[in-house]
């Protein structure tokens, strides 16, 4: 990746200078990306992750990564497991995942210029084999691999499932809404026993009093919920039929 700079100005002479009709295409070219997070742990430790420069993803730190992948290993969780990551931006959990011995990885964005970025992140990290990017809206498919099918095949069960959207589109959780509607999808893609960690504001809590009760989420049931910062991680377990 190329980044120029314009080199011999300050910043305030750079723009008193700046003339797009006296410089060559080529230095009109600004970089699109720039490294806001990395994979903090396993075989690709420390590698910088693509991201937009816009605001069109929400980086999740160092330090609240790591606070999530330890209480996730209590579950033996990543490693050697099926993992979905709804809502994946430029793949910051999935990869980690990954990074951390996860056996296969679905990646579900429906923005296509988000999708680029990812993908650029997938092949940098090597993990091309071990992963499959789904364009597609996660609110309506879940975490399904074939994006024209509601429910995953059963050898397609998935052992962890990040589910990460806008905050503004988990203020509701009660039935009907976009949140509450997809954790009843998920109930049947995920394995027995399997994790959901789901994502929000913290001043959103899934299934509280006067929302959703436990059984409204099917078979899926809080088990753990975490607060750092102004996020908040609500963690969901499949129980048995």
């Amino acid at each position: 990746m190329k980044v120029f700079k314009f080199v011999g100005y300050s910043f305030n002479r750079m723009h008193k200078a700046f003339n797009p009709n006296k410089i060559s295409r080529s230095k009109q070219i600004v970089s699109i990306y720039c490294y806001k997070m990395r994979i903090i742990a396993g075989s690709k430790r420390g590698m910088k992750l693509l991201s937009p420069k816009t605001g069109e993803s929400r980086p999740i730190t160092d330090r609240v990564k790591e606070s999530l992948f330890s209480v996730l290993y209590k579950y033996d969780l990543p490693n050697g497991k099926m993992v979905a990551d709804l809502f994946c931006g430029v793949g910051s959990l999935g990869l980690e995942a990954l990074s951390r011995g996860a056996e296969f990885v679905t990646f579900v964005e429906k923005n296509l210029k988000i999708i680029t970025i990812l993908e650029k992140n997938v092949e940098k990290a090597g993990f091309a084999k071990e992963s499959k990017v789904v364009r597609a809206d996660a609110f309506k498919i879940g975490a399904t691999v074939d994006p024209l099918r509601r429910i995953a095949a059963s050898e397609q069960k998935y052992d962890l499932i990040f589910v990460d959207p806008p905050y503004s589109t988990t203020r509701e959780t009660k039935e009907g809404s976009p949140l509450g509607g997809l954790l009843v999808i998920l109930q049947e893609q995920l394995a027995p026993n399997g994790i959901a960690v789901v994502r929000t504001n913290r001043r959103t809590e899934l299934l509280s009093t006067g929302h959703l009760t436990v059984e409204q989420y099917g078979r899926l049931q809080i088990i753990e919920r975490r607060q750092w910062g102004t996020m908040a991680v609500t963690i969901l377990q499949q129980k048995s039929r």
